[in-house]
């Protein structure tokens, strides 16, 4: 039967191709948009600039509460809370 089901569905085999090659796309996009360390780095800068003066505390403040909600958004997928 495996062989038979090969030979019917051969035609088939391109849209699989297509299936798998997304679905690595899919994995690949993924793992960049949940990796907590752009934002931490985001943070850390965000951080400089308050220091250095070239942002104020208001803007600091909302920026901030932007990026720990994505960091926890992260950690929620993470810990496989997909709901939040």
């Amino acid at each position: 039967m495996g062989l038979l089901t090969q030979l019917l569905t051969f035609p088939l085999a391109p849209v699989r191709g297509v299936g798998w090659v997304v679905d690595r796309v899919v994995e690949a996009a993924e793992r960049e948009y949940y990796d907590p360390e752009p934002v931490e780095r985001e943070l850390a800068e965000l951080e400089r600039a308050l220091l250095a003066g070239r942002i104020d505390q208001a803007g600091f403040d909302e920026r901030e509460d932007q990026l720990l909600d994505r960091l926890e958004e992260i950690a929620a997928h993470r810990r496989g809370d997909h709901a939040s």
